[in-house]
């Protein structure tokens, strides 16, 4: 598997520290963009911006984000073109976000929600293959289309 490029702020911090023991409990390699301690005042951009730019430049790298919802993270980070990320809850949008949208950044809830969800969401996510059906790669070239413009 390709490594995947992780990043949190302050609300996510301690999430991803868990994510990072999954992820080598798991053998998955990846690369943490920060922040590499606790910091009260950052911003989510900042690591968002970091992991998508990172993402936008492989087309078979991941990312995972951390936040305290998950979604702010996941605004940013698709800002940057090229970039599909999703906030998953379950493991009916991990799966189908890479399925049918081929997403390639998870977006993860850091605050009351419980860590044997969050792994059960990440292998879903990283396992589960976009689909390649015409109708799924049409749409995702329109919105590749218009982030040309």
């Amino acid at each position: 598997m390709k490594e995947v490029f992780l990043g949190s702020d302050h609300a996510g911090f301690h999430v991803k520290k868990k994510v990072k023991e999954f992820l080598d409990k798991k053998k998955i390699p990846y690369h943490d963009l920060g922040p590499y301690q606790e910091e009260k005042h950052d911003d989510y951009p900042d690591y968002a911006f970091k992991v998508a730019q990172k993402v936008a430049k492989d087309k078979e790298a991941k990312g995972i984000l951390v936040c305290g919802t998950g979604v702010g993270m996941t605004i940013a980070a698709n800002k940057v073109p090229g970039i599909r990320a999703v906030a998953a809850y379950d493991s009916y949008s991990a799966k189908m976000s890479r399925e049918d949208n081929d997403a390639n950044i998870l977006g993860l809830r850091g605050r009351n929600f419980p860590l044997k969800k969050i792994e059960s969401i990440i292998l879903i996510w990283l396992n589960t293959k976009f689909s390649k059906k015409s109708r799924h790669e049409r749409r995702i070239q329109k919105i590749a289309r218009y982030e040309r413009r």
